[in-house]
């Protein structure tokens, strides 16, 4: 290329170099096409068109500065939002694993509260047929030693009166008293026994009725002994069930009140994991929603950006190449520029 190259010549090689660009180039070309324009033109002033140049490669690079920043940015928040998503949907599974524990817990709470408290009924049920039996038992025993009691003292007059009349030395005198009391209590006695074959007559000896009434006094004190003995041990009996029950009801109350507060505190808890649940899938559809966003912003940028940085260099080299036609330069020159600068691309 000579400095003393014609104008047409210089036009027509600048154009050359911009028309081979504008080939392989994909997409808009109307700004190597206004360029180009202005090379055509028949009084075409090569300062403006070399300041159109350098204009159009500052806006190039600009382009290319904006889609590098547009792609960290991109590339920036997609990693951000993948990463709080992924973050919400632990949470979210937590939340939904910590929901069925509590709904569950609340259930076998609820089926523990029912049988402690049926239980606890059952108990006082218990208690209560127990106390009405021992009452019942204990009136029986005071009706009987009673009866017995005033069996024996009937039983112990008559053995006296018969005493004075065959063993006088054996006789104890009778208060008056006394006396009037056991006869009183011998008219309400139920009558005595038949007299057995052979009664004895008033002139027989007396001693076999005596040992008759020892006898039937000493079955009468078996009798109360063996009554004594069973109502003192279903007494203890009945106090050791008393006592028993007690405690189990105190123990079973508790644990009812125990059970019913933690059942409370787990409904509060499941309400506290619900409104958090709910809170966290709204966010997750939130960050889903920014991420499609994203996608939609940002897709075709990414996808298209080597290619675009690749058409901007060609650009720029096509348009360096032309500025040094139409300035005269050499255009091994041109080459070490453009060069240079795919380099710092």
């Amino acid at each position: 290329m000579q400095l003393t190259e014609s104008v047409t010549s210089m036009k027509s090689r600048a154009l050359s170099v911009l028309q081979a660009a504008k080939s392989g180039r994909k997409g808009d070309r109307q700004r190597l096409d206004a360029i180009m324009l202005a090379i055509r033109g028949k009084a075409v002033n090569f300062d403006k068109v070399i300041k159109m140049v350098d204009d159009m490669v500052a806006l190039l690079k600009q382009e290319q500065l904006d889609d590098d920043d547009k792609k960290e940015y991109c590339e920036g928040q997609f990693d951000t939002a993948d990463d709080k998503k992924k973050e919400l949907v632990r949470a979210e599974g937590k939340l939904t694993a910590s929901m069925e524990d509590a709904k569950e817990s609340i259930a076998t709470l609820a089926d523990e509260i029912k049988e402690l408290a049926a239980g606890i009924k059952a108990l006082d049920k218990t208690v209560a047929e127990a106390t009405a039996n021992r009452k019942e038992e204990n009136s029986d025993f005071k009706t009987l030693y009673a009866s017995d009691s005033a069996a024996k003292e009937l039983l112990a007059f008559a053995k006296n009166r018969l005493n004075k009349f065959y063993n006088p030395k054996l006789y104890k005198p009778e208060p008056e008293a006394e006396a009037t009391l056991v006869q009183v209590r011998a008219h309400d006695a139920p009558p005595p026994p038949p007299e057995a074959p052979g009664a004895f007559k008033k002139n027989e000896d007396g001693n076999g009725v005596i040992a008759m009434i020892d006898e039937l006094i000493a079955e009468l004190d078996q009798e109360l002994t063996e009554a004594e003995t069973e109502e003192k041990l279903a007494q203890e009996e009945y106090e050791e069930l008393m006592a028993d029950s007690a405690e189990k009801r105190a123990t079973d109350s508790k644990s009812l009140t125990d059970k019913e507060t933690l059942k409370a505190e787990t409904q509060d808890n499941l309400v506290t994991l619900t409104d958090e649940h709910k809170a966290t899938v709204k966010e997750l559809m939130a960050t889903e929603e920014y991420i499609s966003q994203l996608h939609a912003e940002c897709d075709w940028l990414i996808q298209y950006f080597d290619v675009r940085k690749e058409a901007r260099t060609g650009e720029i080299d096509a348009l360096g190449k032309a500025k040094a036609v139409l300035s005269g330069a050499d255009f091994s020159l041109i080459q070490t520029k453009a060069a240079h600068f795919l380099q710092r691309a």
